[in-house]
C-alpha cells in the first residue's frame, strides 16, 4: 500500500516541480532580456511586479480553496459537487481579475508612486503595469484553471501548457522588445504585450484540458447562482496568509537594506539561487494537497496521514540532498552573479546556512499542503503570521543588526522560523487527523 501511495505522490509531484522550475527559469530569461534595455527598465518592471505579486497572492489563495474542496468532493465521489466548485472558482477568478484590472487602470500611477517609483522609473513602469495589470483577469483564470486540473489529479496538463505558454512568452518578448522585420522595437511595452498574449493562450489551452477532465463544465454555467460559503471560508484565510507573508517580506527586506546595500544585494542573489532548490517541495506540497483532500473526502484518515508523512519524508530526503549541493557549490553559484569578493563571501555564508534550513523548509511547505487538503487554511495563516513577524523580523533585528551578525543573522533567523513553523504545522496536522478519526469512528 505504501509503495502505491508513494508512486501516486511522485506522479503528481514531478510534473508540478518541472512546471515550477520552468516558470522560475523563464523569469530569469525575461529579466535578462529586459536588462538589455537598461537597468532603469529592470527596476521599472520589478516595481510593477511587486504590486502584481500581491494580485497573484490573492489568485493563488483562491486556488488553494479550489484545490482543497475539489479534491475532497472527488474523494467523496461527489462529481457534481466538484464541478460546482470549479464553476464557482472560475466565476470568482473572472470577477476578482476584472476588479484588479479596473483598479490598475484607475489607480496605476498612485500605486506605483507608493512603491517609490520616481519619474524616470514611472515612464517605463506605468505602461507595463497598465497592460499586464489591466489584463489581470487572464492571470486569475489561468491560475484557477491550473488549480482545478491539479485537484482532479492532473498535474501533467498544467506542466505541458506551462511549457507552451512560457516558450511563447520568451519568443514574443524577444520579438516585441527588440523588433524584427516590420515589427517595431517596443521595449518594456513589448514584454507586457508578450506576457498578456501568452496568458490568454494559457487560459484557452487549460480550459480545453478541463473539458476532458472529471470536472468538465460549460463556461455559461459559471453564472448559475450557488452557495459560495465553503469556497470563501477556505480562501479568505489563505489570502490573509499570503498577504501577511508579502507585507512581512517588505518589512524585513527594509531591515536588511538598513544593515547594508551590499548585504541586501547578497541576500537577493542567495534567494534567487535558492528558488531553484525548493521547487521539489512545492511539487510535493501540490501532491499532498490533492491526495490528502481525496482521502479526507473519502473519510480515509489513515491514508491521509500516510500521504502527509510520506510526502514530508520524500521532501526531507530530496531537500537534504539539494542542501548538500547548495553547501558545496555555493562559491561557484555566487560567482555566476557577481565578481565582488565581499558580496561572494556573503552569498556563500547565506547559502551554507540555508543548506541546513532545507529540511525545515520541506516539512513546512509540504505539511501546509496537507493541512490545506484537509480544509484547514487557518493553521498556515497562524504559522506564517507568527513565523514572519515574531521570529523572522525580530530575528533579523536581534541577530542581524543588534549582534552584528549581518547576513548570517538574517539566514539563521529564517532557519529558526522554518523549524518552529514545521513543528507547529506537524502538531496541527496530527491534532486534525486525530479529531477527525475519532469523529468518523
Amino acid at each position: 500500500m505504501e509503495e502505491s501511495t508513494g508512486k501516486r505522490i511522485l506522479n503528481l509531484a514531478i510534473p508540478a516541480t518541472i512546471e515550477n522550475l520552468l516558470q522560475t527559469l523563464v523569469g530569469f530569461v525575461d529579466t535578462l532580456l529586459i536588462a538589455k534595455i537598461g537597468l532603469m527598465a529592470v527596476t521599472a518592471v520589478g516595481v510593477a511586479n511587486t504590486i502584481l505579486n500581491v494580485y497573484l497572492a490573492i489568485f493563488i489563495a483562491l486556488g488553494v480553496g479550489t484545490s482543497s474542496l475539489i479534491a475532497q468532493k472527488l474523494g467523496a465521489k461527489d462529481r457534481e459537487g466538484a464541478v460546482r466548485i470549479a464553476e464557482q472558482s472560475t466565476f470568482s477568478a473572472v470577477i476578482i481579475g476584472l476588479l484588479f484590472g479596473v483598479l490598475t487602470l484607475a489607480f496605476g500611477k498612485p500605486l506605483l508612486g507608493l512603491m517609490g517609483a520616481d519619474y524616470q522609473v514611472m515612464a517605463y513602469s506605468t505602461a507595463f503595469f497598465y497592460i499586464v495589470g489591466g489584463n489581470s483577469v487572464f492571470l486569475a483564470v489561468m491560475t484557477i484553471f491550473g488549480s482545478i486540473l491539479r485537484a482532479a489529479g492532473n498535474t501533467k496538463s498544467p506542466m505541458q501548457v506551462s511549457v507552451i505558454v512560457n516558450v511563447l512568452n520568451v519568443g514574443l518578448d524577444y520579438i516585441l522588445i527588440f523588433g524584427i522585420g516590420p515589427i517595431p522595437a517596443l521595449g518594456v511595452v513589448g514584454t507586457a504585450i508578450g506576457t498578456t498574449v501568452a496568458r490568454m493562450l494559457g487560459c484557452v489551452l487549460l480550459y480545453k484540458q478541463i473539458k476532458k477532465s472529471p470536472v468538465s463544465f460549460e463556461l455559461k454555467s459559471i453564472f448559475v447562482k450557488s452557495d459560495y460559503a465553503p469556497l470563501v471560508r477556505l480562501s479568505i484565510p489563505a489570502a490573509l496568509e499570503r498577504l501577511v507573508m508579502r507585507v512581512g517580506q517588505v518589512v524585513y527586506f527594509g531591515l536588511i537594506v538598513a544593515i547594508g546595500a551590499k548585504t541586501f544585494a547578497a541576500h537577493s542573489i542567495a534567494g534567487n539561487i535558492e528558488s531553484f532548490v525548493y521547487m521539489p517541495a512545492y511539487g510535493l506540497a501540490t501532491a499532498a494537497t490533492t491526495l490528502v483532500g481525496n482521502s479526507t473526502g473519502a473519510w480515509d484518515f489513515k491514508e491521509a496521514k500516510r500521504v502527509a508523512i510520506l510526502s514530508a519524508a520524500f521532501g526531507v530526503l530530496i531537500m537534504s540532498f539539494l542542501g548538500i549541493i547548495l553547501f558545496v557549490g555555493s562559491p561557484y553559484f555566487a560567482e555566476l552573479f557577481t565578481s565582488d569578493a565581499e558580496a561572494i563571501d556573503q552569498i556563500v555564508t547565506a547559502l551554507r546556512i540555508d543548506a541546513f534550513n532545507q529540511p525545515g523548509l520541506a516539512i513546512s511547505l509540504i505539511t501546509t499542503g496537507s493541512l490545506q487538503g484537509m480544509g484547514d487554511t487557518k493553521s498556515p495563516l497562524y504559522s506564517t503570521a507568527f513565523g514572519m513577524w515574531c521570529l523572522r523580523i525580530i530575528g533579523v533585528i536581534l541577530l542581524g543588526r543588534v549582534l552584528g551578525w549581518g547576513i548570517a543573522g538574517v539566514w539563521i533567523s529564517i532557519g529558526i522560523d522554518l523549524y518552529i513553523r514545521s513543528l507547529f504545522l506537524a502538531y496541527r496536522f496530527r491534532k486534525n487527523i486525530s479529531a477527525r478519526s475519532h469523529s468518523s469512528g
